[in-house]
């Protein structure tokens, strides 16, 4: 199971503030893209709502421009506690993927001080204050060396794009998909667990925060649990069921990049960039670049 990692969801802190933004849940349509997508219901994507798809002001997952924040904590590998972190930067930087202008996030993932993971993720908004996950492109490392890059983009190779948050997440509502991407498999869905909870994290203790469980329905019984404070986004990931990572992490810092900072993060991003359309020319080689 691929699951969307922590810095996905987490963006803003006190940097954006933003009203609650009245939403309707998108509607569910089932795709002709094979024995296995039929299985499963994803969202319908309305093309004509997104005015303004780059400003995300969703309360539970507002994307402040050039907003560090790290997240640390522990995984589990061949039954031992390994050191994990979580860098991630929201850009100012966009680009079009399905024809929709996105936000481009900027994700580092750190295993025993290793880079494990580096990577683009794509989100844009729509008018009912839902927040789309457009699709993304990790590189997967090993001793420095690239093993894994799974690319999926919505509207390429029949990759659908699902949701990233409700715009007016209720407990009890039916689970929905946070994206499709059938050629890496790329099927996670989530549902509202509950609402009006308590937790703290290094950074802070939050009230009335939002519980998102994620699963894989190949994978029965596994959860990733992610708790969203409003107006401040993901704080929080801890687990249930056989997970054999068993990844817990929690906000330990929220920083405002400088220029000098911002301009090191572009250059790091482009870099990244076009790593992807070597790697992955028949998927992430078919989009125009980033605007920087």
């Amino acid at each position: 199971m691929r699951r969307s990692k922590v810095t996905v969801y987490v963006w803003g802190l006190v940097l954006l503030v933003s009203a609650c933004v009245s939403a309707s849940e998108p509607d569910t349509v089932v795709p002709s893209t094979g024995d296995e997508a039929t299985s499963t219901e994803y969202e319908t994507f309305d093309y004509g709502n997104f005015d303004t798809p780059t400003v995300i002001d969703n309360q539970w997952l507002p994307l402040a421009p050039w907003t560090a924040l790290t997240f640390e904590g522990t995984t589990t590998e061949d039954d031992e506690k390994i050191e994990h972190q979580v860098i991630s930067i929201v850009t100012d930087m966009t680009k079009v993927i399905d024809g929709i202008e996105v936000v481009v996030v900027w994700d580092r993932d750190y295993s025993d001080g290793e880079l494990a993971e580096a990577e683009l993720a794509f989100f844009a908004q729509d008018n009912d204050g839902n927040v789309w996950r457009m699709g993304e492109h990790p590189e997967e490392y090993e001793d420095g060396v690239i093993v894994d890059a799974p690319t999926w983009l919505a509207g390429i190779d029949g990759a659908l794009a699902g949701i990233a948050m409700l715009g007016d997440p209720q407990e009890g509502s039916r689970s929905y998909s946070q994206g499709w991407g059938p050629s890496v498999e790329f099927l996670d869905r989530a549902e509202v667990g509950r609402v009006g909870q308590e937790t703290c994290v290094p950074i802070d203790c939050y009230v009335d925060v939002l519980i998102i469980d994620e699963f894989n329905v190949e994978e029965p019984g596994l959860f990733q649990h992610k708790y969203f404070a409003p107006g401040v986004g993901n704080v929080r990931v801890d687990w249930s069921g056989p997970d054999e990572n068993q990844e817990e992490l929690g906000l330990v810092s929220v920083v405002s990049l400088s220029a000098a900072d911002q301009a090191a993060a572009r250059t790091a991003v482009l870099e990244l960039e076009g790593h992807a359309y070597e790697i992955s020319p028949e998927i992430y080689g078919l989009t125009d670049p980033i605007t920087d």
